[in-house]
């Protein structure tokens, strides 16, 4: 069987997809003043930005919103998580995130699934 580019792009979104949380959830059990912050910030990030993606984002959401918005949205929610790694140190990690998540958004945008 063979995988197209345009597959193996939306198997790596869905990897990015997955990052952005685990990004998220890292970001939130190493921020904050106590143990019950550091609980809710690093499982709620995770599950908001899992949230917004399911309702807006998701390719099955009932609400799911028209073509640039849907793109701009999902970058913007995976960029959270590349920002969440800058922010908890991880600059060059971050930074590369941020690299892989542009060039994939830009190939899903051109070649529209």
């Amino acid at each position: 069987m063979c995988v197209s580019l345009k597959d193996a792009n939306l198997a790596v979104r869905f990897l990015l997809e997955l990052a952005t949380l685990v990004a998220l959830g890292y970001w939130g059990f190493g921020v904050g003043a106590g143990a019950l912050q550091r609980f809710a910030l690093g499982l709620g990030a995770p599950l908001l930005a899992a949230l917004l993606w399911g309702l807006f984002v998701a390719p099955r959401s009932r609400a799911r919103l028209a073509e640039p918005l849907r793109y701009g949205i999902g970058l913007l929610i995976m960029l959270a998580g590349a920002l969440a790694l800058a922010a908890s140190g991880e600059h060059s990690l971050a930074l590369v995130f941020a690299l892989v998540i542009l060039l994939n958004t830009s190939l899903v945008v051109l070649w529209r699934p």
